[in-house]
């Protein structure tokens, strides 16, 4: 009877049923499997992480080692794992960040949701606008890759200029410094990328923009869990995340996994944030909950997470984004625009600026 050899095509495919934990990719893709080698019953790799998470690692090297002793012929397991040293503190000496891909930038603040359809492009806007009327040198990176839509909440048709220096000049409007994806390609074009392709456009943007020196960068990324997010937490030390959530259960069940996965990658929560949570009537002051209420800051007490605080329901909202205008710059005395003004001051506050 013939002897039962595994073949590195097996390997492979027992390790691309591991996920990292938090993202719907596998390792294989991601490219954390390097070194692979099967000889005779032996399989070796070393498994190269890109963050410093001990328990992250021994969960993955532990599911590496099961599935691949399940494969016919297989009888011993070889892992080195490589993890990334510790990431340096995000302030240094002088209140500059170490992180030297964004070396006039003092704090990144990624805005991120579990789903689409929460508002999170809007609260990204208008809390950058919020930092900036509180004093804040700020900018607005758009990175969600697959649905930019910051070039027309902030009213921008023009494209940037690359300078002598071979950087891309952000665009500035309503006094925050702009850069986008939507800015470089065709309204009408979708993008349909696959990770290498994502990783590249990521790194550019943090590194190939001359942001200058700033108090703030807000990071808009896509919703969900994937390769933006992870790409972002490899190429720059965040001073923290905002998860933004509506009151109904669906979205609070998706916002946990986005602060699972920042919590994954060693990335501060700096808490969540209720857009939509309620509807005041600007006649009679009646509150009236349109999407439920509430479940944000359930939703935070559970987890063991500050909540940030509440932006209520306002036509008006979506209304000046979509004229280019967001509310903060439209109507800084609205409701909702000091509500985005106290979620400035909780984020400035949390990262201690």
């Amino acid at each position: 009877m013939a002897t039962v050899r595994p073949s590195e095509e097996t390997a492979l495919e027992a390790l691309r049923s591991i996920k990292y934990p938090g993202f719907s990719r596998d390792i294989v893709s991601f490219g954390f499997v390097k070194d692979l080698a099967v000889g005779g019953g032996n399989v070796s790799f070393r498994l190269a992480l890109t963050a410093d998470a001990p328990a992250v690692a021994e969960q993955i090297r532990a599911e590496c080692e099961a599935a691949l002793r399940r494969i016919p012929g297989v009888t011993s397991v070889t892992i080195s794992v490589q993890a990334a040293p510790p990431r340096p503190s995000v302030m240094a000496a002088g209140g500059l960040p170490q992180a030297e891909v964004l070396p006039g930038t003092r704090f990144t603040i990624a805005v991120a949701s579990g789903k689409g359809g929460v508002g999170k492009s809007t609260v990204a806007a208008n809390l950058a606008l919020a930092l900036a009327r509180s004093g804040h040198e700020v900018g607005l990176l758009d990175l969600d890759i697959y649905g930019p839509s910051q070039q027309m909440m902030m009213g921008i048709s023009t494209r940037p200029f690359v300078n002598d220096e071979e950087k891309i000049l952000p665009i500035v409007k309503h006094g925050v410094r702009v850069m986008s994806i939507g800015f470089l390609m065709d309204v009408d074009t979708p993008v349909i990328w696959r990770g290498p392709m994502i990783f590249k456009a990521v790194e550019q943007f943090l590194g190939d923009v001359a942001w200058g020196t700033q108090d703030f960068l807000v990071i808009d990324l896509p919703p969900g869990t994937g390769d933006a997010q992870l790409t972002l937490t490899q190429k720059v030390a965040l001073s923290g995340a905002v998860i933004v959530t509506t009151p109904q259960d669906v979205a609070l069940i998706d916002a946990r996994k986005g602060l699972a996965m920042f919590q994954k990658v060693n990335v501060d929560v700096l808490g969540i944030i209720e857009n939509m949570s309620y509807y005041e009537c600007p006649k009679c002051g009646n509150r009236e909950a349109i999407f439920k209420h509430g479940g944000g800051k359930r939703t935070a007490d559970e987890l063991g997470v500050p909540f940030l605080g509440e932006i209520p329901l306002d036509p008006r909202v979506a209304v000046q984004g979509d004229a280019g205008t967001p509310i903060v710059a439209a109507d800084p005395d609205s409701v909702v625009s000091k509500a985005f003004l106290r979620l400035a001051g909780q984020v400035a506050k949390a990262v201690g600026a």
